[in-house]
């Protein structure tokens, strides 16, 4: 299986929020069967939609219920895509995970240029659907960890050269590099070994970079750089590291 990327604030993934709605949309019954009958387990309430076109002007007119979580079957890309981008338009806070035969480069970008957090292929999802809901719920992703290192890099301009990001104004040398490193998806400890500083130090570079650009995760952060890579920081007053 694939290593997935977690980006969330704590190393457990439970579904602690049961109850919740989740909107399964498909345009194949046996599919809205099985994966309403996998969420049902977890107590999670879910609402089936079956929907027919991927017209875009018939989308608008699918009455989309609102939900915390989306998953969309991505049988095609196109409409798949043409969906996670309606659901994120009309639904802005929502999070949305696809589903499809595979995933690589040229379906997978075009879904999570659209909006999509979380992309499982129907074999993971049977295992996996459960604790990538968890995750999302949770304000993570739940992305291939290579698949998303890549798409990263393919709207950075210089990341594919793995050269440091310039940076926005206001940033050291050493928060520069950091910043590379977390939107490669590096962990705490990845960064402390890649950069020779403690993990400790690594942490508090990746809290400073946080609330220099006004989030509070990692995946806040790099959606920031999926819209675009004019990342900017707001002005606030510097923490500091104390022994």
């Amino acid at each position: 299986m694939a290593e997935q990327t977690l980006l969330s604030p704590g190393p457990t993934l439970k579904l602690q929020k049961k109850g919740m709605t989740v909107c399964l949309l498909s345009p194949h019954p046996l599919v809205l069967s099985e994966f309403t009958t996998l969420l049902a387990k977890f107590s999670l309430q879910v609402k089936p939609t079956h929907f027919d076109s991927p017209v875009a002007s018939q989308l608008r007119e699918l009455n989309l219920p609102q939900c915390p979580l989306y998953i969309v079957d991505a049988y095609t890309t196109t409409p798949a895509a043409m969906m996670i981008s309606e659901i994120v338009d009309k639904y802005s806070e929502a999070r949305v995970i696809a589903l499809g035969e595979r995933f690589d480069e040229s379906n997978a970008f075009p879904l999570l240029r659209a909006g999509a957090k979380g992309l499982l292929t129907y074999v993971e999802a049977r295992a996996d659907l459960p604790r990538a809901v968890a995750a999302l719920f949770d304000g993570s992703f739940w992305v291939p960890r290579v698949l998303l290192a890549r798409f990263v890099d393919s709207i950075l301009p210089n990341a594919r050269n793995r050269q440091m990001i310039s940076g926005p104004a206001g940033l050291s040398r050493r928060e520069r590099e950091v910043l590379q490193a977390v939107l490669e998806n590096f962990s705490n400890k990845e960064i402390a070994g890649q950069l020779n500083i403690s993990e400790r130090t690594a942490k508090f570079h990746v809290s400073n970079l946080l609330a220099k650009f006004g989030v509070q995760r990692r995946a806040d952060l790099i959606l920031m750089y999926f819209k675009g890579p004019s990342l900017s920081p707001i002005d606030q007053p510097q923490s500091s590291l104390t022994a």
